[in-house]
């Protein structure tokens, strides 16, 4: 047999043929396998191709089964780095990002359809579409969120322009320009945004910044502020206190809801959460909240079987509110 002219390639192509081409659905023949290799000017005895299945398997970890189906024997890859349902998953992820762009969304799928066969490949196509929906337009969250991550790793300051769109659609920033200074301690994704949560040094307390408003950030060589607040930060109690991610007084409120709405309150705050009976029909909750325009509306869409009863002052703001929004319907 002569030999091809990518002679030194050929473990690898091998292994680039058993990976595409094959699944557990789907095999080759050990003929089908060297036709394969001879599409890349390769050729290969069939001793060789079997050590070189023993090694994908114990040196890089791509698993070679062989299977006797009649007279025929079939070799495909059996386990691999990411099963079809892990990538499906990572996809599902990537389309419902509204901070990912489309166009960054098709390169990242593109890339994590290498990790199956091409068969399997195929049925994400169904998952390849990106949807209508609105998606991020600021192509540099990709990277901010590179930059942030370094800098929380630095254990270093943050520096960059915050913006807000305005009723031309234009992005416009805040506060005349002014540069923000932070330190950065994590990263949270909420409502289908990107945010970074930080100590702000001028008003001494946690603030959070939508990602994909964030622009021209650089690394500062100041070490970061806010260790005591952040020692024991929780940010799963955080995002439940926060609705959609706006800031406000944060306060132990009292609500009351009829008993087959309990659920909604579970899924918000937890099953830690402690529910006290009222009479037969109805129940209560204490949870901390921030309280904001953004929390009433979240109790006015639960309906009328809802309400906000303590503390008094929190249950007059809540009033002031719809009072407000009725005149504003006038």
């Amino acid at each position: 047999m002569s030999r091809g002219t990518n002679q030194k390639f050929k473990f690898t192509y091998l292994m680039k043929i058993m990976l595409a081409k094959t699944d557990d659905e789907h095999a080759l023949t050990m003929p089908q396998i060297m036709e394969e290799l001879e599409k890349y000017d390769v050729t290969a005895e069939r001793k060789s191709i079997y050590a070189d299945f023993q090694d994908m398997t114990d040196k890089f970890g791509v698993e070679i089964i062989k299977e006797q189906i009649g007279r025929e024997t079939y070799y495909h890859v059996g386990s691999r780095e990411f099963e079809l349902a892990e990538v499906k998953l990572l996809i599902d992820a990537i389309q419902s990002s509204k901070f990912i762009t489309q166009t960054k969304s098709r390169e990242l799928i593109n890339k994590i359809k290498s990790n199956v066969s091409e068969h399997q490949a195929k049925q994400l196509q169904r998952q390849v579409y990106i949807n209508d929906r609105v998606k991020a337009m600021n192509e540099s969250v990709y990277y901010n969120v590179d930059d942030i991550h370094t800098a929380i790793y630095l254990n270093k300051k943050i520096r960059f322009k915050y913006y807000k769109w305005n009723v031309d659609k234009k992005l416009v920033p805040r506060h005349n320009g002014d540069w923000f200074v932070v330190s950065p301690w994590a990263l949270t994704w909420d409502d289908e945004n990107y945010y970074l949560v930080a100590f702000d040094d001028l008003d001494h307390r946690v603030k959070h910044y939508r990602v994909d408003k964030m622009m021209r950030i650089s690394i500062e060589d100041e070490k970061r502020d806010g260790k005591d607040e952040f020692k024991n930060f929780d940010m799963a109690e955080y995002s439940k206190a926060t609705f959609g991610m706006y800031q406000g007084t944060k306060t132990k409120v009292k609500i009351e809801f009829s008993n087959y709405m309990c659920g909604v309150f579970i899924d918000r705050f937890g099953k830690d959460i402690s529910i006290r009976k009222v009479d037969a029909e109805h129940s209560e909750i204490n949870v901390s909240v921030n309280v904001s325009p953004q929390f009433f509306g979240w109790i006015f869409s639960l309906g009328k079987d809802v309400k906000v009863v303590g503390p008094s002052e929190v249950v007059e703001q809540m009033k002031e509110c719809a009072r407000a929004f009725l005149e504003n319907m006038n």
